[in-house]
């Protein structure tokens, strides 16, 4: 099916290519035929002028007028040029001796003068002149005003000054392969007026003719098309409107180029599925011709066109068979993808859940550590404050004991005293710094106090200037809650002084209802939203985890050249050891 749809597809394309083809060539050479009656109306118009232009042309004048026009290269088709001298019965003895004495036998080939045909008419119009004379020697002396069909359309012309056409064809003595065609224009006497009809009436004097092979002009139209083997069928429908009319089946064409061996009548050129047609009319200077033209289809298909529509049935079909062994492969081969994508399905998910589970460990671990890690800072805090700061204290106040007592009798010994007492101070110091940075004794007192002690010292340490805004009621959190805030807080501060090249901090914490939060901005260089995915960065990812841990939210809002803000929030009742998962469980979920 897909085949023969091709097939039909590709015959109709090349089938309308080739009607428009020979639409296009049938106007063409309407055309052609127009503008060679209009060069022929032109001829005669001009040969009129020569009249209208001399009180007398001669025939030698008529003779050279007409042998410079050089017909047969000019003027393909026109077999002569003639001019009618217009009589009535008293005048005709008297023209016809005076033509016989001026004009002898042989003179310019022409032979003996003679009116014919023979018998006494009212009116006479007489070819005198006929050039070149060897194209139609009997029609010499002949009334062509003889036959009534003739005489009217003279007239007629007469009359109105336009052109009159013969309509039939003019029958050629001994010469009946020719089909000769007239066209006359009427000609007036030299300097009379031809306003009015009695003015026209009394100033004409005759006729100019021209008289063509109606054959040889439409063989050299059909000649110029690129397409040969196109019947031309050409009717005389006589002085109608220009329209298409329909013709009786009976009515003979004045001309058609069908060779002998095609006996087709005009309206049925052969097997109409085989063949094109096309109809047109000829406006032919008052008259109209309608013009049949047909070909046989294969006549304008080319070799590549006649085998194309073959060649879209195969690829129409060779194309089914491919898809057809496509879809059997595929059909064939479901089975075996459903059970592969199966069996890798089921894989899949095995690996998602151990995923799952080696995540759950992994964060397990994680909150395990971190725990144990603040536990153990908080041990290590408490002993290197009861049992080293003790110690410290209690050899400070030995060694200013011993610094008093010597201060008036061993002078030596009390700089000695001195400087030792220095030393352990500075012991002293250093000590009270590792406590805070193990764990800040200011954590007991609350998160409020512990986030205000945290920015007086990076305020301290750094100078840029730093602000808190906090809501003046204590906020009670559990232990590892206001731990980890405390922590976030830390990172945030030492990721603004090492990068942010700020000169501006501002730290603000908050209760709102069942949860608190804690937001630290900067006005520095900012960076950008991925930077916690940087390798070898894991402050971020600490806070984020931290927060997570606490089944809190966390996310930075930044960009280059515009600062940074770190924004998190916990619920009050946050406890790691009591939402250590949450993020897996909606996942599993």
């Amino acid at each position: 099916m897909a085949g023969l749809l091709f097939y039909m597809a590709a015959s109709l394309s090349i089938e309308n290519d080739a009607s428009e083809l020979f639409n296009n060539l049938a106007r063409n050479t309407q055309k052609n035929i127009t503008s060679r009656l209009k060069s022929y109306a032109n001829l005669l118009r001009g040969t009129a002028s020569l009249f209208h232009a001399n009180e007398h042309v001669s025939r030698e004048q008529f003779h050279r007028y007409v042998a410079n026009l050089t017909l047969q290269q000019n003027y393909p088709g026109v077999m002569n040029l003639n001019y009618s001298q217009e009589l009535d019965e008293s005048q005709r003895a008297a023209f016809e001796a005076a033509m016989q004495r001026d004009y002898p036998r042989g003179r310019d080939g022409y032979p003996a003068f003679a009116i014919h045909p023979p018998g006494p008419r009212p009116r006479y119009s007489v070819l005198v002149y006929i050039e070149p004379i060897a194209s139609a020697p009997e029609k010499y002396g002949y009334d062509i005003a003889a036959r009534p069909l003739i005489a009217e359309a003279l007239e007629q012309s007469r009359d109105t000054g336009q052109l009159s056409n013969s309509g039939v064809p003019v029958p050629m003595d001994g010469r009946p392969q020719l089909t000769g065609m007239a066209m006359r224009l009427p000609v007036y006497r030299y300097r009379m007026p031809t306003d009015t009809l009695e003015q026209r009436r009394a100033a004409y004097q005759g006729s100019v003719g021209i008289g063509y092979d109606l054959v040889a002009m439409m063989r050299s139209a059909l000649a110029d098309m690129p397409v040969r083997n196109v019947r031309l069928t050409l009717f005389d429908i006589g002085q109608q409107a220009l329209e298409q009319p329909d013709l009786p089946h009976d009515m003979r064409p004045i001309f058609d180029s069908t060779t002998a061996g095609m006996h087709a009548p005009w309206w049925l050129p052969g097997n109409s599925g085989r063949y094109l047609s096309s109809t047109m009319l000829i406006e032919h200077n008052g008259r109209v011709w309608q013009a049949l033209f047909s070909v046989r289809k294969s006549d304008l298909y080319t070799r590549f066109d006649a085998f194309l529509p073959w060649l879209a049935l195969l690829t129409g079909f060779a194309s089914t068979m491919l898809l057809y062994m496509l879809f059997h492969t595929l059909a064939s081969s479901r089975r075996r993808a459903i059970q592969m994508a199966t069996g890798m399905t089921e894989e899949l998910r095995a690996s998602q859940i151990r995923l799952q589970l080696s995540h759950q460990k992994l964060r397990r671990l994680a909150a395990h550590a971190d725990r144990i890690k603040e536990e153990e800072r908080k041990r290590i805090a408490r002993e290197i404050h009861d049992d080293l700061g003790q110690n410290l204290l209690v050899l400070r106040i030995d060694a200013d004991m011993l610094a008093s007592r010597t201060q008036r009798r061993h002078p030596r010994l009390n700089a000695r005293a001195r400087s030792t007492l220095e030393q352990i101070d500075a012991t002293i110091k250093s000590v009270r710094h590792i406590i805070n940075d193990l764990r800040p004794t200011v954590l007991d007192l609350g998160v409020n106090a512990a986030v205000e002690w945290q920015v007086a010292q990076f305020r301290q340490r750094t100078g840029i200037a730093c602000e808190v805004s906090e809501s003046h009621d204590d906020i009670c959190l559990s232990d590892q809650c206001a731990t980890a805030l405390f922590r976030i807080l830390q990172e945030s501060l030492s990721n603004i002084s090492q990068h942010a090249n700020a000169s501006r901090v501002q730290v603000k914490l908050e209760k709102c209802r069942d949860t608190v939060s804690m937001s630290v901005s900067d006005n520095g260089v900012g960076a950008a939203i991925d930077g916690r995915n940087k390798l070898g960065s894991f402050g971020l990812v600490g806070i984020e985890e931290r927060i997570k841990l606490l089944g809190g939210t966390f996310y930075i809002e930044s960009s280059p050249g515009a600062g940074m803000r770190v924004h998190v929030s916990v619920p009050l009742g946050a406890d790691a050891t009591a939402f250590p998962y949450q993020e897996d469980s909606r996942a599993s979920t």
